[in-house]
């Protein structure tokens, strides 16, 4: 079986055991990123924690390239590199979370009122290791595929700028 992009969504009834499964989704083969989106009983949706595979790494990367290239210069021209290079991993970074907030807008419509939303971006090779995920924590996995949710937030973005 060929790997397939999706979103794959799980809705739990209280964002605490929402939490429990998230701890346990950065362990999934295939995983992206994973995000908690939860409702609260006054409406509010809000995304509770968030994973993003390698996103650390990158930045301790990035760092580390930062403060070799500032060597050159010597240890003042070390910690500037390091620094440099961090700033550099956390803009790419918080541009990542930008980009992805119309998806958890469009998201944002199936959480219900005290419950919480594990929204997991997963290159699956099969779909066993999620849907015995999801049956150790009792719930259905719904799947999207990638192309058809960004075509959701297409359309949700064509719908929000012809409003204005």
């Amino acid at each position: 079986m060929t790997a397939s992009h999706t979103a794959v969504l799980l809705s739990f009834p209280d964002p605490d055991r929402c939490r429990a499964a998230f701890a346990e989704a950065k362990h999934l083969p295939g995983l992206r990123q994973a995000v908690i989106l939860a409702r609260s009983e006054e409406g509010e949706v809000a995304p509770l924690e968030s994973y993003a595979r390698g996103a650390v790494a990158s930045a301790l990367g990035a760092s580390v390239l930062g403060g070799l290239v500032g060597l050159l210069a010597g240890p003042a021209g070390a910690v500037v590199g390091f620094t440099a290079g961090a700033a550099l991993a956390t803009t790419a970074e918080g541009r990542r979370e930008v980009a992805e907030t119309p998806v958890l807008i469009v998201l944002s419509t199936r959480v219900d009122e005290g419950a919480a939303l594990l929204v997991l971006e997963m290159h699956e090779s099969s779909p066993d290791p999620v849907d015995e995920f999801a049956a150790r924590h009792a719930v259905t996995p719904e799947r999207i595929p990638a192309e058809e949710l960004a075509e959701q937030v297409r359309a949700a973005e064509n719908a929000a700028t012809t409003e204005e």
